[in-house]
């Protein structure tokens, strides 16, 4: 096997590859390029990193490199799930919560809210989108929680709303979970995005320039 020369250092590669000139066609592209690159980054950690067991148990273990962090996790589904009884409450709604985090219907219909239903992972990957992407660290601090929340209003609706949809029509449930509401959590992250460079770096960077 090669040696590594003894000067080997990885923050000079990635400083010279920022360094690297695109293509004057993928130019106008760049910012979508980025927006992909660490999307798909953030998403490809999470996956062999955040390891957790997805079957019919609210107290999972959840685990990062060896390290239990199940206890964010399992707070977290349960909040889920009290608020959603709540909301679904104030409309009406029969739907109640059970010991096991299975919000539940009077005609046996129900779904259970598991750490994978929590959101978090979504609001970590718009974490690192923003943390990650270009744009002044001013507006960062208060576009980041804003987001934040923004993901978690939305999970808050898409949890409620399938549990709403279930009690009449249980066979939705795999439509609505696997497919709808998942790609449209990163339709949300992908509007956030454009906001922020559109909006945001956009507007700093022609002040910058009219400035200078």
């Amino acid at each position: 096997m090669r040696e590594l020369p003894t000067s080997f250092n990885p923050q000079t590669i990635f400083m010279k590859l920022a360094k690297l000139k695109l293509s004057d066609k993928l130019i106008p592209y760049k910012g979508i390029l980025l927006f992909a690159v660490i999307l798909m980054a953030s998403n490809f950690f999470w996956k062999y990193n955040v390891i957790g067991d997805e079957s019919e148990n609210i107290n999972s273990t959840i685990t990062i490199w060896g390290c239990n962090i199940s206890a964010p996790f399992i707070w977290t589904a349960h909040h889920v799930a009290r608020v959603c009884e709540s909301l679904l409450g104030l409309f009406g709604s029969e739907v109640q919560l059970s010991t096991q985090n299975f919000l539940f219907y009077p005609n046996g219909n129900s779904v259970q809210v598991i750490w994978a239903c929590t959101g978090l992972k979504q609001a970590y990957i718009f974490f690192c989108i923003l943390a990650f992407y270009r744009g002044p660290w001013k507006h960062k601090l208060w576009y980041i929680p804003l987001g934040l929340i923004i993901v978690y209003a939305f999970n808050i609706f898409r949890i409620s709303f399938i549990t709403y949809c279930i009690s009449t029509h249980p066979n939705w449930f795999t439509f609505l979970h696997l497919y709808f509401f998942k790609y449209l959590f990163y339709l949300l992250i992908f509007a956030l995005w454009v906001i922020w460079d559109e909006k945001i770096v956009a507007k700093t960077k022609t002040i910058d320039q009219s400035q200078s």
